[in-house]
């Protein structure tokens, strides 16, 4: 797959140029350059970023941090049962559990909420850091919530990082699983409130909680370039037309014994974090 020539390989982080020495020099640099096109494509463009993946996996399968990213752009495309596979060989490789809770949320993905569960009590969560139990709070509320268990998702979300007033990198999204899981049990003057708190701690867009929160305020978006149908039309077309209905209502009607046809338009129509 092409790179751009501007992609040279040094933007990859620090670690994994460090893995990546283990490798001859030239394709070290090859995988480098296709890892860093996979970060690059990853939101925008899944399905290149899982090409580019395939292409570093297919250079140098043994290295961790290749598996984690293969691992990434399968689940960025809703391969699940691909990105555990890769997540699984990545954890092998390094003993590392920083991947458990989106080994999880994969679980969740292949259809299996009561596997995201049991991880969700492993003893690995312990081992976590602070973003990574949030983490696996957030997986184990949609695994409830998959299982139709409104309450319990509700009360799983329930914890001092949610009541904390410190905003943290995963606190509007706690938040706005929150006030989503909060509006699905009927609660909806809580989850305005809870919306409201995510669109506070949300300073990079990450969520939609600002339209969440318009959408229950009964806020309607109208785009300022449809133009409304019932206005006639302005500019020179409009002073043609009126010139040409001018001429016909001078015209005398022709006389016919069968009726005019007449055409009929069609109408335009109107208007898993989680």
């Amino acid at each position: 797959m092409p790179i751009p020539d501007d992609v040279t390989g040094e933007e990859i982080d620090k670690d994994v140029r460090q893995e990546l020495q283990s490798l001859p020099k030239g394709l070290a640099e090859d995988v480098a350059r296709n890892l860093v096109m996979v970060a690059r494509l990853i939101d925008e463009d899944p399905e290149s970023a899982y090409g580019y993946s395939k292409v570093a996996l297919r250079l140098a399968s043994r290295v961790a941090a290749v598996r984690e990213a293969a691992g990434f752009a399968a689940y960025a495309n809703q391969k699940f049962s691909e990105a555990l596979a890769e997540f699984r060989a990545a954890r092998r490789m390094t003993g590392n559990t920083d991947l458990w809770p989106v080994m999880a949320d994969c679980e969740r993905g292949m259809g299996r909420p009561e596997k995201a569960l049991d991880m969700a009590g492993a003893p690995e969560v312990h081992k976590l850091d602070k973003a990574g139990q949030v983490e696996m709070r957030l997986v184990a509320a949609g695994a409830r919530r998959d299982m139709g268990q409104l309450d319990a998702a509700i009360v799983t979300l329930q914890s001092p990082e949610l009541a904390s007033h410190s905003v943290q990198p995963w606190t509007a999204r706690l938040r706005y699983a929150y006030a989503d899981a909060l509006l699905a049990a009927g609660r909806e003057d809580e989850a305005r409130e809870w919306f409201a708190k995510a669109v506070e701690s949300d300073k990079d867009g990450s969520t939609d909680a600002s339209d969440r929160l318009a959408e229950l305020d009964g806020v309607e978006f109208v785009d300022a370039l449809v133009e409304d149908d019932t206005e006639p039309a302005a500019g020179p077309q409009a002073d043609r037309d009126d010139d040409t209905d001018a001429v016909r209502d001078e015209e005398p009607e022709p006389k016919s014994e069968t009726a005019p046809e007449t055409e009929t338009g069609s109408e335009g129509q109107g208007g898993r974090e989680q």
